[in-house]
C-alpha cells in the first residue's frame, strides 16, 4: 500500500460516501448505549457526520493514519474469515481509536468498536464489517450528544489555583 496525499483525499470522499451505511449504524449503537446505560443520546444526522468526516481528515497526522486503516481495511480478505479475525479486529479498533481523538476517547472508541461490531454485518470482505464498525464508533463517540459531555468536568483542575 502506498499512502500518497492523493490516497488519503480518496478514502476520506469514501468514509464521507459511506454515511448512508455508517449514519444509520452511529445510530443504532447510540440507541443501543442509551437502552444499556439508561440514558437518551442525540442522533447523529448525516450532514454532522460530513462535517466530522471533515474535520478529522483535514488533521493531516490523523488523516493519513485513518486513511492507512481505511485502506488496509478496505482491502483485507481472509479465507473463511476466522483466521483473520485478530487482523481486522486490531484495524478496527486502532482506526476507531485514531478517529476518535486522544485518551481517554481513543479507548472509549475502541470498546464501543466491539459492541458495534456484533450487530455489523456488511458485504465485503473480512474487514468490511470491521471497518464500518470502527467508522461508527470512532465518530459516535467524537461527536457531541452524551449527557456526559455536556459542561465542564468535575475533575478539571482551576489553573489559577496553581499559582
Amino acid at each position: 500500500m502506498n499512502v500518497t496525499p492523493e490516497r488519503v483525499e480518496s478514502e476520506a470522499k469514501w468514509v464521507r460516501e459511506r454515511a448512508g451505511t455508517v449514519v444509520p449504524l452511529i445510530n443504532e449503537t447510540r440507541r443501543r448505549l442509551g437502552e444499556v446505560f439508561e440514558t437518551d443520546v442525540d442522533a447523529v444526522s448525516e450532514a454532522r457526520y460530513h462535517e466530522e468526516v471533515a474535520t478529522v481528515f483535514a488533521a493531516g497526522d490523523v488523516a493519513v493514519n485513518a486513511a492507512a486503516y481505511v485502506g488496509l481495511l478496505r482491502e483485507l480478505d481472509v479465507s473463511d474469515d476466522y483466521p483473520g479475525f485478530v487482523v481486522d479486529e486490531v484495524l478496527g479498533r486502532e482506526l476507531a481509536a485514531t478517529i476518535a481523538g486522544g485518551a481517554p476517547l481513543s479507548l472509549l472508541a475502541q470498546a464501543t468498536f466491539h459492541y458495534a461490531d456484533v450487530t455489523t454485518h456488511s458485504a465485503g470482505g473480512a474487514g468490511a464489517d470491521d471497518l464500518d464498525a470502527a467508522l461508527a464508533a470512532g465518530f459516535q463517540t467524537r461527536l457531541p450528544g452524551w449527557s456526559w459531555q455536556e459542561g465542564g468536568s468535575p475533575f478539571a483542575v482551576d489553573p489559577a489555583t496553581l499559582e
